[in-house]
């Protein structure tokens, strides 16, 4: 069913926010998301309670975490320039977010 325009001006006002549906038919399944964060607040994620596994990343260590368009984190990578190579190489469009 196609929309007339003032159905897509109404879904697409500036002052309306998104929806995270929407958000995430923007690029479909190839465009992914890659933003700075602090170690600290993802090395909880990173190793289970009942492992005898250590990470030695400092907690103030900058990763980058790469998402895909509905918001699930699917990677977390030590370097910028790998995140968005790895995401190429998968045949994703990677864009950084702030």
């Amino acid at each position: 069913m196609a929309e007339n325009k003032d159905q897509q001006t109404e879904r697409h006002a500036p002052n309306k926010p998104i929806t995270a549906r929407e958000l995430a038919e923007l690029g479909g399944r190839k465009l992914v998301y890659i933003r700075a964060v602090i170690a600290r607040d993802v090395l909880d994620d990173l190793v289970d309670e009942d492992s005898d596994l250590t990470l030695d990343i400092a907690d103030d260590a900058t990763l980058y975490s790469v998402h895909a368009a509905d918001g699930e984190r699917i990677a977390l990578v030590g370097d910028r320039d790998l995140a968005f190579a790895a995401a190429r190489q998968h045949e994703m469009n990677p864009v950084s977010v702030h």
